[in-house]
């Protein structure tokens, strides 16, 4: 079973290193990395992402089926960088991050929150994320998807693109499946807020599906 899981993550990665690295909190310069819907996990549910070297750099993996609306974003180490939590309030529904590990009753209160705005945008969706919650100087940033290719992209206050996710294909232009994206972050930019963001979002599309939510 090993063998099977490493010989699929070679097709996902060709320059798959066992060998965790470090990353960096903020880039600087612009990175790529590769988003695979899967878990490394045997029988777990999540997602890995490579950096450019093919080296892990983030991860989710949901071992206890019963925390559906409680999912947590990892190092390469293993340890929490954000756990994000599923709220309601009347008929809306989102996903709210918080630093570090967290419970429901955390008073330093969510680091940001993605909800659907349910705007209609070319073909697609428009998703408002709200940051700086945890300093109470809240400012918007959104994220825009294409319904047609399951493509997405992160903007800030002021409309730049910081990041996008993509499809991945090979060198020869065939797509890799609809569960392994090119992940593009620009300069400057918090890689692992980047990365809860990007996971609060498949999560509310219930594009990871390995996390039953």
């Amino acid at each position: 079973m090993l063998h099977t899981i490493s010989t699929t993550m070679g097709k996902v990665c060709p320059q798959l290193a066992l060998e965790s690295s470090t990353t960096c909190t903020f880039t600087c310069k612009q990175e790529t990395f590769t988003l695979w819907m899967k878990s490394l996990v045997l029988n777990g549910k999540g997602c890995t992402v490579f950096d450019s070297n093919g080296q892990i750099a983030y991860r989710v993996d949901n071992y206890n089926c019963k925390h559906r609306a409680e999912v947590h974003l990892m190092d390469q180490n293993g340890d929490i960088l954000f756990t994000m939590l599923k709220k309601q309030y009347k008929l809306s529904r989102f996903w709210e991050g918080y630093r570090f590990p967290a419970t429901r009753n955390d008073h330093k209160g969510p680091c940001f929150r993605v909800s659907k705005t349910y705007k209609i945008s070319k073909g697609g969706s428009i998703y408002e994320v709200e940051l700086g919650l945890d300093k109470n100087q809240p400012y918007i940033h959104k994220i825009e998807s294409s319904t047609c290719n399951s493509a997405c992209k992160i903007s800030n206050e002021v409309g730049v693109v910081v990041a996008e996710l993509r499809r991945k294909k090979s060198h020869s232009g065939v797509d890799l499946g609809d569960d392994v994206f090119t992940m593009v972050v620009e300069q400057n930019i918090d890689l692992s807020l980047v990365m809860g963001l990007v996971v609060a979002y498949n999560l509310i599309n219930s594009k990871m599906k390995s996390v039953r939510v």
